[in-house]
């Protein structure tokens, strides 16, 4: 297991809730370093404005990896939506999953993740879920064939009204049904939603669906400075040989670089004594 800090991209015009350290890209992604990170997760709105030799190239000069492209500012910052009823705007949100795609590929991140970029089923009426398979499927499809996977975030049932548990996501991935889609789990998300902190991780792990796993404390402040038992779920990772990234992906407080630096100092022993 590895650690990852979720950090926005240099073009995205407003403070991500949830990026973490402050500056330009090249000082974020000092600082990850220092601070012992292996990756950044990199939260972007319009992929195709970032030169992305210049990012692989600053990523490297650090030692750090893409742990996964995020598109988690994309909905709050564009609307753009996978679902949008606007089916104009519908299309220009699979064009920017098309895009992180290629940027995924280009910075050498194996994974997008999709989670407020689908939308709401609200929107569509009956028929949504099927919808969205149907665009996910072909966007795993491309992925694929690019070497990179997506993975959908099941969310809490205040900010999104379908996959919410893990449950959900293994019930969705079967209607799906393509290989290059899998899912991520969000123990901020997995408090809200689930009976039990470890079970869920237990449950997608032995589907060989678990891809990736977003920190963040039940307060949404970094792991610790709050109620969620992560020695227990670090645990449970290990027990079922989980190798991918924790990436931080919380409330940027009391400040950004604060709450990365104990996201980072609080998970660093509980990998180091589960390995």
């Amino acid at each position: 297991m590895r650690l990852a800090i979720c950090v926005q991209t240099d073009e995205v015009p407003v403070a991500v809730p949830v990026a973490l350290f402050t500056g330009p890209l090249a000082e974020r992604a000092r600082k990850a370093a220092v601070a012992g990170a292996a990756g950044l997760e990199l939260m972007t709105v319009d992929p195709r404005s970032l030169d992305a030799g210049a990012v692989r190239a600053t990523l490297s000069a650090h030692g750090l990896q893409a742990a996964a492209i995020g598109s988690g500012a994309i909905a709050s910052t564009t609307g753009l939506t996978l679902l949008h009823p606007d089916a104009a705007i519908a299309a220009r949100a699979y064009g920017r999953l098309e895009d992180l795609i290629e940027f995924a590929a280009a910075v050498a991140a194996p994974l997008v993740t999709i989670g407020s970029l689908r939308g709401r089923l609200a929107a569509v009426g009956p028929g949504g879920q099927a919808r969205l398979a149907e665009i996910l499927w072909a966007a795993a499809e491309r992925a694929g064939r690019m070497g990179v996977r997506l993975v959908l975030e099941p969310a809490n049932r205040y900010e999104l009204d379908f996959v919410n548990t893990a449950a959900d996501g293994l019930a969705f991935l079967a209607q799906v049904a393509h290989p290059a889609l899998g899912l991520l789990l969000d123990t901020f998300h997995v408090n809200i939603e689930e009976r039990s902190w470890t079970d869920p991780f237990a449950a997608l792990l032995a589907a060989g669906k678990l891809w990736h796993v977003h920190v963040g404390d039940n307060n949404r402040l970094a792991p610790g400075q709050g109620l969620i038992d992560f020695p227990a779920i670090v645990a449970t990772l290990r027990r079922f040989g989980y190798d991918g990234y924790l990436s931080a992906e919380l409330l940027a407080r009391p400040e950004a670089d604060t709450a990365a630096l104990q996201t980072l100092s609080y998970l660093r022993p509980l990998l180091e004594n589960a390995s």
